[in-house]
C-alpha cells in the first residue's frame, strides 16, 4: 500500500499571460460580452462591481472636471487605455488629449494621456499596487488614487524605472495637474 503525498497547502499557480493582440481578438469576438474584465500586465483580471459611493463620486468628479478643462482634453470615463506593458486597463477616468478621430482607430497611449484617476473602495490594494506599477511602467506621468473609505486624494508622479517616486496624500485644498499648472482642481469636489 503506498501513502499519499502531502499536497502543499497553497499550490502555486502560474497565470497564462496574453498579448494585447490576443485580448483585442478575445474582445471583438465577444468572449467578455457578459463579464467586466481588464488586462493588466498580460493578465486578464476582473473588475470591482462599481458601487453607489463609487458611481456617485466619480460622476461628480467627471462633471467638475469636464467644466475645468472645457475643450482642453477629453475625459474618458470607465474606457480602455492602451499601454505596451501588455496591459489594457479601464480607470474610471482618463484625461486624454483630445484626439477625437484618432481614437476612432486605437484607445489612447500613454502618450495622450495626461493623467488618470482611480476610484477605489474594494480596489484600493489592486489600485495602490498593481496599477501603479503598471501606470509608472508606462510613463503615465500623473495617477491618481481617490480612497472612498478615507476620503482623500492620493497623488503619484514622477514615474521612474516602474515607480513613482512622488506620493502625496491631500484632504483639502486644491491640487494642480501637471499638464494643466493654470488649473486648480478643488479636493472636495473629488473625494466628497
Amino acid at each position: 500500500m503506498t501513502q499519499a503525498q502531502p499536497q502543499p497547502a497553497n499550490p502555486v499557480l502560474t497565470p497564462a499571460r496574453i498579448t494585447l493582440e490576443q485580448y483585442h481578438h478575445m474582445v471583438n469576438a465577444g468572449i467578455w460580452d457578459d463579464r467586466r474584465v481588464e488586462l493588466l500586465d498580460g493578465v486578464i483580471v476582473e473588475m470591482s462591481p462599481e458601487g453607489i459611493p463609487h458611481a456617485s463620486k466619480r460622476t461628480k468628479a467627471q462633471n467638475y472636471l469636464i467644466k475645468l478643462l472645457e475643450d482642453r482634453a477629453i475625459l474618458r470615463v470607465g474606457a480602455p487605455i492602451t499601454l505596451p506593458n501588455g496591459s489594457e486597463p479601464e480607470p474610471d477616468l482618463a484625461i486624454v488629449q483630445p484626439l477625437d478621430d484618432e481614437y476612432d482607430r486605437h484607445h489612447p497611449y500613454p502618450e495622450n494621456i495626461f493623467w488618470i484617476i482611480e476610484y477605489s473602495n474594494t480596489s484600493l490594494e489592486k489600485d495602490l499596487g498593481v496599477k501603479a506599477k503598471i501606470y509608472a511602467a508606462a510613463k503615465i506621468a500623473e495617477y491618481w488614487v481617490v480612497d472612498l473609505l478615507r476620503n482623500v486624494l492620493i497623488m503619484f508622479r514622477d514615474p521612474v524605472d516602474g515607480t513613482y517616486q512622488f506620493r502625496e496624500e491631500f484632504a483639502t485644498g486644491s491640487v494642480t495637474p501637471l499638464m494643466f499648472p493654470d488649473v486648480a482642481i478643488a479636493i472636495p469636489r473629488l473625494v466628497h
